[in-house]
């Protein structure tokens, strides 16, 4: 199983075309990283993927082609130029980004595709786990906008979700006294391009925690509940895994 961890990291390579303060570009980030999702997923036992920056200075999530990314008209394709509010943040040449894309973008693709073939060269199949989080309060820029936000979300995709997943999901979180949206309000899971839409071999699953229950309201400080979160998202882990690598579906948990 591979770990995909693409927005915990508070990092900026450079700077280079930011055009607004410090400070307003600490606001920023607080809105937007996904806090502590390294801490809360990873595992010895798993190997994880993780981007070193910050998704503000390149989001590995999006597509590299601004015409397939959907965000890219609210100025937050693979190089945000906006805030979540709308106003410019960043200036993005044709040099800019494309010096970005290869020494970033393309690299932390690349790591990915590598886990994948490892991974099915020692299994024949794959799942990659895509561990976000996501605040209770839509951001502006979120496509869906309703308030009542669940505990976690799942992302699935129509190809490389098997049901099951999705099934052992909902039962888990039941069983858990927690809320689960199924793509909602985020849908989706990372799949590499070499293999999206191409290979069942590999199969994937998003899960997205909110942050109320683990950072005291609008901080990124941990809660007492962070503990207790942690825990539950690596029990979430290894029942995927028995699940998806030993078919092994129990209810009892």
């Amino acid at each position: 199983m591979i770990l995909h961890i693409p927005h915990s990291s508070i990092d900026f390579p450079n700077k280079n075309g930011f055009v607004i303060s410090e400070e307003e570009l600490s606001q920023e980030v607080l809105k937007l990283t996904d806090w502590y999702t390294d801490e809360l997923f990873e595992s010895k036992k798993w190997e994880s993927v993780k981007a070193g920056f910050s998704r503000i200075f390149c989001d590995t999530e999006r597509f590299s082609d601004n015409s397939k990314e959907v965000m890219f008209k609210h100025g937050m394709g693979v190089l945000y130029e906006k805030s979540d509010d709308g106003s410019p943040i960043r200036i993005v040449t044709e040099e800019l980004r494309e010096n970005i894309l290869e020494s970033y973008y393309w690299k932390h693709h690349k790591n990915l595709n590598k886990a994948v073939l490892r991974e099915l060269n020692n299994f024949e199949k794959c799942l990659i786990v895509d561990c976000h989080s996501f605040p209770d309060t839509p951001l502006k820029r979120d496509l869906d906008q309703s308030l009542n936000r669940p505990d976690f979300n799942i992302g699935t995709d129509s190809f490389h979700t098997p049901k099951k997943l999705i099934d052992a999901s909902i039962d888990f979180f039941k069983s858990k006294g927690f809320s689960l949206g199924v793509d909602e309000p985020y849908s989706g899971s990372i799949v590499p391009m070499n293999f999206y839409q191409k290979d069942k071999r590999v199969s994937s699953i998003m899960l997205e925690i909110n942050r109320k229950l683990y950072l005291e309201d609008k901080t990124n400080i941990k809660s007492k509940g962070f503990e207790e979160i942690k825990s539950v998202t690596q029990e979430f882990i290894r029942f995927m895994d028995s699940v998806y690598y030993e078919d092994n579906y129990n209810k009892t948990f």
